[in-house]
C-alpha cells in the first residue's frame, strides 16, 4: 500500500472511531494572548495545540488522529518507515516519539482528488537547523523496505513571503515506488518552523503533482498563530 493511500485509510478510520466516542476532544479553554512565554507553550499539551478541524479550509474534511494512528501516519510524511534500510546511511531520519507527548497530527482530505494536508506537532529535542542540514545532505534517498525499493528525492525551496513565521524550512519531495508500468508518485510540500521546543510542519500530499499553496499556507499560519498563543 502507497504512503498517500495509507494516510487516506488512517483518516478514515480515525473518522470512525471519532464518531464511536473513542477519542479525546480539544479542549475549548481560553489561551493567552500572541507573545505568551514559553513556559505557556511547554505547559500545554500537543493535543491542546493542535489546529482544529473545522479550521481547515472547507474542502478537506479534517480529523484529528488517535495516538495509535499517528505512529502510522507519521512516517508517510518523510517516505522513509522506521524499520526501513535507505541509502545513503546517514539519510534515515532521526527516531520520533510517536506517543501523544511527543506526537499529534490532524489530517484534512479533499474527497474529489484525495489529496492530504496535514498539521504534526512535535516536541523537538534538537534545533531546526540540524533538519535542515539533514535535508540539505540528502537530496535523493533510496528506501528498501520488503524488497521493494522506492526513491525519495527531497529539495529545499524558498517560503512564500506570506508565510508567517520567523525562521521557516519550506521543501518539496517526492516518493517514487512501484515497478516499471506500475510507478506511483507521490508529491509533497511542506513548510515547518519551530517555536518553543514545538516543532510545526504542514504538508500538502497528493499523487502526480497536485499542489494546493494557498491551502497549505493559510494552515500554517493558522497553526504557527496558535502554537505562539500557547
Amino acid at each position: 500500500m502507497s504512503q498517500h493511500v495509507r494516510v487516506v485509510a488512517i483518516v478514515v478510520a480515525s473518522a470512525a472511531l471519532l464518531a464511536a466516542g473513542c477519542s479525546t476532544e480539544v479542549s475549548g479553554t481560553a489561551r493567552p494572548e500572541m507573545g505568551s512565554s514559553a513556559s505557556g507553550t511547554s505547559s500545554r499539551t500537543l493535543g491542546e495545540l493542535l489546529l482544529e478541524p473545522e479550521a481547515f479550509p472547507p474542502r478537506y474534511q479534517a480529523v484529528i488522529l488517535p495516538p495509535q494512528a499517528v505512529a502510522q501516519a507519521a512516517p508517510d510524511l518523510t517516505g522513509i518507515p522506521p524499520n526501513a534500510k535507505v541509502h545513503p546511511a546517514g539519510c534515515k531520519p532521526s527516531a520520533q516519539d510517536y506517543g501523544p507527548d511527543g506526537t499529534a497530527m490532524v489530517v484534512g482530505t479533499d474527497n474529489a482528488d484525495r489529496s492530504t494536508l496535514t498539521v504534526e506537532l512535535i516536541r523537538a529535542t534538537a534545533p531546526l537547523a540540524e533538519l535542515e542540514a539533514q535535508i540539505a545532505q540528502c537530496p535523493e534517498v533510496t528506501v528498501t523496505l520488503n524488497a521493494v525499493d522506492s526513491v525519495v528525492r527531497t529539495d529545499l525551496t524558498r517560503p512564500p513571503a506570506s508565510v508567517d513565521a520567523d525562521t521557516t524550512v519550506a521543501l518539496r519531495r517526492s516518493v517514487t515506488s512501484g515497478r516499471l508500468g506500475k510507478t506511483v508518485i507521490q508529491s509533497m510540500r511542506t513548510l515547518i518552523t519551530q517555536i518553543d521546543g514545538v516543532r510545526i510542519q504542514v504538508t500538502h500530499m497528493s499523487f502526480g503533482d497536485v499542489a494546493d499553496p494557498s491551502a497549505l499556507d493559510a494552515v500554517f499560519t493558522a497553526v504557527v498563530q496558535k502554537v505562539r498563543a500557547g
